[in-house]
Parts: structure tokens; sequence; C-alpha cells
């Protein structure tokens, strides 16, 4: 790989990276309990999302989605439980003064404004209505409190808002004479989805692979320097003049300046965000992807056809490449193209992930973290970065800015790209688990190192660092998801809870066994020279 190629990816690590390490936002989240609406007695529910079936003339029609109110009697759970229920406009249609039509046992539905959202509900719950469906004034929804003076409360039907595209296609339906039914039930999710076992398995899984890459490309060059250094016998080599691997080791202060940088476009993407600039990610994801995917397809197919991985053609602009690599890139570009185009359908998942994955284990593969100095400053770095980001921003940005970007709000797209995600297949309410790049690359760049050093050093797996690491890393993902369902979907920052074990874990034993001093600065065992009997290195040929 030429110096320019080296640079785009290394362009692309710091791209992803910095947008999005929240893992646990997921798309159509329930909306749960709010400090800002306090509860008292006769309005304490918390705000749930409604499902709202509807039946025209008897034939199952559009469901659509409202917000539960604070105050009256709760939504039900169960669709089982949730009665089909005729469906009546208010007469007046504010419904701010008891209705003059007969609404006895109907869902009655009512325009927002005029009046408190309880004066409203009182009037329907007198004039015998099971249920009653405020239409919002905007597309959006909105959660309907009580007042801080309010005693009259003890309201024993339910409320939920409709938004207002919603409402005015029921008004339709109702003024041409049809027929329309409702049935109102609030879903439970499940406590566990399948989706964040096979997310957790993704993630784990892509770390493992790019671990070994890296070991084994690492092991192999450290023999193939070997090789060079007894074929010239007493003669002592330049290291630098016998070609560079392609690596990039990460120092202190590029660990340092990932936080400043990672600040600046997180915010550039929050007050940029839009349509448009959501297009242009998706194309810095697709060339990042097609280069993640060409790089993984030509080191897995090279073994098969190492005669057109070995054989080599000028191109203008790309430099020296491989008749393999020109042989896979039109299917990788393909491969990409079709996913842009077709990202939104239900299976573009798919694509998404294999492109994300390749291109994560190809910048794992390039980029390397020397020691357990940078290794330690890096992460440390990350853990506060996403702290700031997801909590502490809400103090001067009244909302997250990390859960923001992560969502695609106000792109009118369904998320950035740069995310894993899988749809949760058994949640009645849908959406996706996803989990941002940053919170498998930054822990997998200190795994890598690991699995790099126990290979160096002959460590087998236990006396090793490696599984360690590696069960830190999966363990503290897997608190990451604990710690989502007990906060009731709200997001969380994977780094809070994956840090502390990773490099916890790692300080901890690298200091037990004696090690956490040449792991701190070398990074390396020290290797006897191949060409010199029965005596070591001079710490000046080997130290970077």
């Amino acid at each position: 790989m030429d110096s320019r190629r080296l640079s785009w990816v290394v362009s692309v690590l710091a791209l992803i990276s910095l947008v999005c390490h929240d893992c646990t936002v997921r798309a159509g989240d329930i909306v749960h309990d709010d400090d800002s609406a306090p509860k008292k007695p006769g309005c304490e529910n918390d705000f749930v999302l409604v499902k709202v079936q509807t039946w025209v003339d008897g034939i199952e029609d559009a469901e659509f989605v409202g917000v539960g109110a604070r105050f009256g009697k709760t939504i039900v759970s169960k669709e089982k439980n949730a009665n089909q229920t005729r469906l009546t406009l208010s007469d007046p249609r504010d419904c701010c003064t008891t209705p003059k039509n007969k609404v006895a046992g109907d869902v009655i539905m009512v325009d927002r404004g005029h009046c408190k959202f309880t004066a409203k509900t009182n009037a329907a719950e007198e004039a015998g209505a099971s249920a009653v469906l405020i239409i919002n004034n905007q597309k959006e929804l909105y959660k309907m409190v009580c007042e801080q003076n309010e005693t009259d409360l003890d309201i024993k039907i339910p409320a939920v808002m409709l938004p207002q595209d919603a409402g005015a296609s029921l008004e339709k339906l109702l003024l041409n004479g049809s027929s329309v039914s409702v049935q109102l039930y609030s879903p439970r999710r499940p406590i566990v989805d399948i989706a964040e076992v096979f997310l957790w398995l993704m993630a784990v899984g892509t770390i493992l692979c790019a671990s070994y890459w890296s070991a084994w490309s690492a092991r192999e060059a450290v023999i193939e320097q070997d090789k060079l250094l007894k074929d010239s016998a007493d003669e002592i080599l330049d290291t630098e003049a016998m070609g560079t691997t392609g690596v990039v080791d990460i120092n202190t202060t590029s660990a340092v300046l990932f936080v400043v940088i990672a600040s600046c476009f997180l915010v550039l993407l929050y007050k940029l965000m839009s349509f448009w600039f959501v297009e242009l990610l998706v194309v810095l994801f697709c060339i990042g992807g097609i280069e993640g995917l060409q790089t993984c397809l030509v080191a897995l197919l090279a073994r098969w056809f190492k005669g057109t991985a070995e054989s080599y053609i000028k191109v203008p602009f790309f430099g020296a490449v491989s008749y393999l690599t020109l042989a896979v890139s039109p299917s990788c570009i393909a491969f990409a193209v079709v996913w842009a185009v077709y990202r939104n359908v239900s299976f573009a998942w798919i694509g998404q992930d294999i492109l994300g994955i390749a291109l994560i284990i190809t910048v794992l593969q390039l980029v390397h973290v020397p020691n357990l100095k940078v290794g330690t400053v890096l992460l440390s770095c990350a853990f506060l970065y996403d702290i700031f980001w997801v909590f502490v921003s809400k103090k001067l940005f009244h909302e997250s800015v990390m859960i923001v970007v992560a969502r695609g709000d106000k792109s009118g797209e369904d998320g950035i790209p740069m995310l894993l995600k899988i749809p949760r297949i058994f949640d009645p309410w849908g959406g996706y688990s996803i989990i941002g790049f940053g919170d498998i690359l930054l822990p997998g760049l200190l795994i890598a190192f690991s699995l790099r050093y126990d290979w160096l050093a002959n460590k087998n797996l236990r006396a090793g660092y490696f599984l360690w690491a590696m069960i830190a890393y999966g363990f503290g993902l897997l608190i990451t998801y604990v710690a989502l369902n007990l906060m009731d979907g709200h997001g969380q920052p994977a780094l809070l809870y994956i840090v502390p074990f990773t490099l916890g874990t790692f300080l901890t034993l690298g200091r037990k066994r004696g090690d956490l001093k040449v792991l701190w600065t070398r990074g390396e065992p020290e290797r006897p020279c191949p060409h010199i009997q029965f005596q070591h290195c001079d710490e000046s040929h080997v130290e970077k």
C-alpha cells in the first residue's frame, strides 16, 4: 500500500471515530419518565408511546403512534386486552365544554387548544367517552402534563395525543361518512432482544479477527526483518531502508488531539446536521468502506492467487496496485454503490454492517498503539469525551449532542452511516440496536496491541494479555446493555463501561506479572539479534 492510500485510511479512521461512540441509542424508543414534568397525585403516569390501530368499515387499516398523557387511566400493554372501539369527532371540536353529540362508550377525537388538556379529558369523560384522542397542531408529539395549580385530576379514561397528519387522515375518513374504529395499547419492549446478542457478537468478533490479522502481520514483519539481519551477517542494516510496512503508530500527542478534533467535528455535525450533510457522510463512508472491503478481500484471496497479488501495475493517482486489487475493486465499488442507493430499504443494514466491519478491521490492521502508555492516554481521553458529549452536553445544548447526531435528528434520515446496526426483531416497536465505530475501534487498538505483544513474547493464551483483555471488553459491552435496559432505553456512553474494564484489566495484570514497565514504554519484549550469537540487540537498534 502506498503512502497516499495509507494517509487516506488514517483520515477515515479520524472521521469515523469522531462521529459517534454511543452504542445504545435505539430507533423508535418508548418515551419514558421525564423529570422536567414533575409528578403529583392524579398526574403521575410515565410517558409511553401508544399504538393506535384503526379499522375503516370493518377492514384493518393504518396504525398510528401517539403518546400517553401524564394523567388519566394507564394504557393497557397487551393487544389482546385492548378493545376495538368506535371513533367519534367531538362537537365542539376543542371539547372544552361537554360534547353535544352522543359519544357514550366511544373514543372521542378532539383538537388541541383553547383549554387545558385535563379540561378536555374531563369533558369527554362527563359525556361518557371511553378514551380521548387529542390531535396536536404540529407534526411532532407533545407531552401532556398537568399545570401546577390543577386539582380536578380524578380522571378515569386514558388520553392520547396524535400528530397533526394522523389526525387529518382520521378526520377525512370520518367526514366522508366512513365507520372508523380504533384500538389503543402500549406494548412493552422485551427485556433482552436478540439484536443486542448479535450486536455483541459482531463487535467482539470484529475485534477478534482484526487482532489476529494485526498480530500475524506484525509477526511476519519481524520474521522478515530477522531474515534480512541474518543474511546481512555482521553488517548493520538501517531498518528504515528495509521498506515500510504501511503501519501508522499513534503517539500521545495525537491521542490527546483526537479529543479536540473529535469534539470540533461532533459540534460541526450537530450544527450542520441536514439531509445534504448526511448525504456527504454517506459518500465518505462508501469510500472508506470500499477501501476496507477491498483490503480484506485482497488479504483473503492472496493465498490462492499469490501471483496476481504480487504482480503490480502503476495506476495514476493510486501508484503501484496489484492485479488482484484491480480485479476485486469493481465488485467492492458496486457493492458500496448499491448499498448507498438502497440504504433506506429494510435489509440495507446488512450492507452497512459489511462495509463497516471491513473498514474497522482494515483500520485496526493499519493503525497501531505502540505501547500501553499511548493506549492509556487514548482510551482515557475517549472515556472523558464520551461522558461529556452524552451527559454534560445536555447542560450546554439542552439535549445530548452525541445521541442527536447518532440518531440523525433534523436530517430526515435514519441516523448517520458510521454505525453497526441490527433490527430489533422481537420488539413490537421495531427500531435498531446500534453501536458506534469508536466503541469497537478504540478498545480494539489496545486489544490488538495485547495480542501482538503476546505473540512476540511467545506467551500462550492464559499467560498472555489478549484473552483477558478480550473478556474484559466483552463484559464491559455486556454491562453497557444491562445499563441501557435499567435506564429505560436512554442512550448510554459505551466507553463509560468498556474502558475501565479493558484498560483496568490490562494495567492490573501487567503490574502483577512485572511486565508493566516494558508494556508502558517499549511495547514489545526484548529479542536477541539473530545475527549475533548469545548477545542481545543494542537498545538503540530495537527501540522505536
